[in-house]
């Protein structure tokens, strides 16, 4: 059974949404929550949906891209189970999974090249979280 993964975008990050769904979905089961063209858009309304459907599981991680990767991180942020790291190179994303449990990630695709927003997508979902130490942390990051 594939892995689930949420993937959102703005009219900025469309192209970049396009590409890095094309590319996982041989391998993952990719919920795309739109946009669906480069027409202007509130990330938002597509953002919430994304991180609604990590925070009860439907699935497991999710990817976000904007044109800074700003806006859709602070969005999904929002939400108590969400841990969302913007990653602008590979290494970035690594350590989020490792060091903070991130359930989701953020790309900015007016900085970043194509091929770059599919490594980053790669290292982000073959990484896992280490726990140990990171544990007590990760613990102390959500306000209830």
């Amino acid at each position: 059974m594939k892995r689930k993964i949420a993937i959102a975008a703005d009219h900025a990050g469309y192209e970049y949404k396009e590409i890095v769904k094309n590319y996982l979905s041989e391998r993952f089961d990719v919920q795309d929550f739109g946009t669906f063209s480069t027409d202007s858009v509130d990330y938002p309304d597509f953002v919430h949906p994304a991180a609604t459907s990590v925070e009860n599981g439907e699935n497991e991680l999710g990817i976000l891209i904007c044109g800074s990767g700003n806006g859709v991180q602070i969005t999904a942020n929002k939400h108590q189970k969400i841990r969302c790291a913007l990653c602008w190179m590979p290494e970035i994303a690594i350590l989020a999974r490792q060091h903070n449990d991130a359930n989701m990630i953020s790309m900015p695709a007016r900085f970043i090249s194509k091929e770059v927003a599919i490594e980053i997508a790669e290292k982000f979902l073959s990484t896992d979280f280490e726990g140990g130490r990171h544990q007590n942390r990760v613990d102390k990051i959500a306000v209830c």
